[in-house]
């Protein structure tokens, strides 16, 4: 009675839904698009869903941040999706680590030769490609209604037009950098040897000329992606070179506000250098659907679902909602893409592009190369010495790992270990008579135990897998046994510049702990120096200031270090707009060590004091007042009663608040990773943010950078047992 009766209640659910009794397999589809590429392959993906039975298609949007390193963890796990769509240039890294299936047999000539060419790596097919990416050229109309033919008109109508610099682009990376370099005929060079090299005549050259260009003052020298759109936006430049995510930051005319002001702007491929009488030719991406390796969807989905997203209907989609090049030849013919006046520009852009090498050694080109483009044009180095240089960490960066090590010996240290440390904990535990108490009360220690299984599971286990981690070595998505080599390797590699080497672990780490006691000293002097002010019974509004300083403890560390660093803009910045009000000139903090290293200090003081503020008003709040008004009473000053009174009492308070915040100021990644970013030279890069770079910049190489985290573990217990001996064991 009961089933018929829910089969009653559940029979006008099963009417209206018919569809799900024929619903076919998933195939999940990961990408970081956003904005108009994310809105337009979302309708795609409802369109193929509405008119498709078979297979649905389950798209995931994953943040850009994040998205490189999620595929990398969540796919050999077999987590991850079945396709994704990425940039072409990690087809060979990816391909290495068996992160990807080679892509399915199909009718490649439908594409253009080249974006097919970008995804081949070692004989192999990796992916299909869907839609193609280059810098172009931006123009304002307002100010010249025409695009030059060569650069030395651009540099001329560009500085008539608006009687100052001509140019914007973001100078001081190599992805910027390129058209100049493919120019002057430089490439980056892939040895036979497995070696790569970045310099050579023709790059010093493009890097000469790009140094004459902000000597001019004709380019901004320090510009990044917020000054690009602020400039061009605000008509202060006439032209800029950018990709088509730009198109998403230029001013549009404004249905709702006709009277808003916008940039009435065009995109032409980019001009001839004169010098050379070749074109600006920049690196092309093709942006390919990718398989993952661990995919579960079956070949004949697959194949429906990237003709869904790369063939015809598809592709112009992407194009007129998107703003996508599409990789199709017959989706460039349609007059929707041929007779766009933005995208038929960049798709002519494409055709002169040089496609960006795939080859997994192109990873580690970018850091090293950047940071000789930026030396040169800050004029620190000569282009000579400064590829010299770049030459030396690229060679640095691809050593080959440590060679494999018995693991047999390390076994038997370990097994001594354990035994050494149980029969110490038995000693222990028969001399406190542990046994004997848990006996006592072993239902108390049963409300212990989720704790502990916790402990465990979120502490301990993870710290033991890491440890272990930093034995092994990673290439090409397998690790090997190479025992402390690692270890060696850090505290004794030969560097470019040997111990005053950024990249050596013993300049880092003397800037480390010239970070953590500057910024600890100032945290606690400021913060007690506030509370004693907001202690004093003559201030007014106390509750009021309080909440005021507590405000940059509260904002979230991340967000306070981006603020900071657009303050210390050289041309936007706020604090190069109040030194000029003095008359100073602008600052480029970021190009030499010791202003990065006092923007990065002012940041982090900005971020601790408050702490240090609230634990010494706490503890002030306990010191009766009688005493001070007893000292002052025998006379002694403001000082001797602070001296001898006051900070006393305030030591078992304050000393654990300084150890806590010199192990948070030690490990403070975050504002070296967004402020300075370890500019200049990465002199200002602390062992945290080396040890990141180590693991997911540098060809993963996971056990270097396990073996550096434990050593700053190692230096932290030290530390502590130090300042515990220090202080007499009164710090717990």
């Amino acid at each position: 009675m009961i089933r018929r009766l829910l089969i009653l209640l559940l029979l006008p659910l099963l009417i209206a839904c018919p569809e799900q009794e024929d619903a076919g397999d998933t195939v999940v589809v990961w990408t970081s698009y956003r904005g108009e590429e994310l809105t337009a392959l979302e309708s795609v993906v409802e369109d193929f869903n509405s008119s498709t039975r078979d297979t649905r298609i389950e798209l995931l949007a994953v943040p850009s941040a994040a998205y490189k390193s999620r595929l990398q963890s969540a796919i050999p796990r077999g987590n991850g999706p079945d396709l994704f769509i990425e940039a072409h240039e990690l087809a060979g890294e990816w391909s290495k680590n068996g992160l990807l299936r080679p892509a399915l047999p199909g009718d490649l000539d439908r594409f253009a030769p080249a974006t097919v060419d970008a995804l081949r790596y070692d004989g192999q097919l990796w992916g299909v490609p869907i839609a193609v990416k280059s810098l172009a050229l931006y123009y304002n109309k307002d100010l010249v209604p025409e695009p030059p033919a060569t650069v030395s008109e651009l540099l001329r109508v560009g500085s008539e037009a608006t009687g100052g610099r001509a140019l914007v682009y973001e100078a001081g990376s190599l992805f910027f950098h390129a058209p100049l370099l493919h120019a002057f005929g430089g490439e980056v060079e892939f040895r036979e040897d497995g070696t790569v090299g970045i310099d050579g005549e023709p790059v010093a050259r493009s890097l000469t000329w790009a140094r004459g260009l902000t000597e001019r003052g004709e380019v901004p020298e320090e510009a990044d992606g917020q000054l690009v759109s602020t400039l061009f936006n605000q008509g202060e430049v006439a032209f800029a070179i950018n990709g088509p995510w730009f198109l998403g930051e230029i001013k549009k005319p404004d249905e709702d506000n006709p009277d808003a002001p916008f940039v009435n702007f065009g995109v032409a491929p980019l001009p001839v250098l004169d010098e050379t009488g070749e074109p600006l030719r920049p690196f092309l991406t093709v942006e390919a659907i990718f398989r993952a390796d661990q995919g579960a969807a079956p070949d004949e989905q697959v194949i429906a679902v990237i003709e869904a997203l790369a063939g015809l209907d598809g592709s112009i989609r992407r194009a007129e909602e998107g703003g996508q090049v599409p990789a199709l030849l017959a989706a460039q013919e349609r007059p929707e893409v041929r007779d766009d006046p933005i995208l038929s520009m960049f798709q002519a852009q494409a055709e002169l592009a040089v496609v960006t090498p795939n080859r997994p050694e192109m990873s580690i080109v970018w850091e090293p190369s950047g940071r000789a483009i930026r030396r040169v044009l800050n004029g620190s180095s000569s282009p000579e010495e400064a590829l010299e240089r770049a030459q030396c960490e690229v060679d640095r960066f691809l050593t080959p790992p440590p060679t494999a090590a018995d693991p047999g010996p390390y076994l038997i240290v370990f097994g001594l270990l354990l035994v050494l440390g149980a029969a110490l904990l038995v000693r222990s535990a028969r001399k406190r008579q542990v046994v004997s108490r848990v006996r006592k009360s072993w239902r108390s220690y049963l409300y212990l135990v989720p704790a502990v299984i916790g402990l465990g599971a979120v502490v301990i286990l993870p710290f033991i897998i890491g440890a272990s981690v930093s034995l092994f070595a990673h290439s090409g998505g397998e690790f090997t046994f190479v025992g402390i080599k690692h270890f060696g390797r850090i505290l004794f590699a030969d560097e470019c510049g040997g111990v005053m080497d950024p990249l050596s672990f013993w300049f880092t780490l003397v800037v480390t702990v010239a970070w953590t006691a500057l910024n600890v000293a100032l945290h606690a002097g400021i913060g007690l120096g506030l509370a004693m002010l907001l202690r004093d019974p003559w201030m007014k509004l106390k509750g009021v200031y309080r909440v005021l300083l507590i405000v940059p403890w509260a904002v979230p560390n991340y967000v306070t270090a981006l603020i900071w660093r657009a303050m210390f803009n050289t041309e936007l910045g706020a604090i190069n707009g109040v030194l000029g009000l003095f008359g100073v000139e602008p600052v480029a903090w970021f190009s030499q060590f010791a202003t990065s290293f006092a923007a990065n200090l002012t940041t982090n003081t900005w971020l601790g004091f408050p702490f240090m503020m609230v634990v010494t008003l706490g503890a002030l709040q306990a010191i009766p007042r009688d005493l001070e008004e007893a000292a002052a009473v025998d006379g002694a000053g403001a000082w001797a009663r602070f001296r001898h009174v006051t900070l006393p009492l305030l030591k078992p308070a304050l000393l654990p608040a300084i150890i806590l915040g010199s192990v948070w100021t030690f490990n403070m990644f975050n504002i070296i990773y967004l402020v300075s970013k370890g500019e200049p030279d990465g002199s200002t890069e602390i062992l945290i943010s080396e040890a990141y770079k180590w693991a997911f910049e540098r060809q993963q190489q996971y056990g270097y950078a396990s073996a550096y985290a434990l050593m700053i573990f190692g230096i932290l217990i030290l530390y502590t047992l130090l300042t515990k001996k220090v202080t007499g064991g009164d710090v717990k």
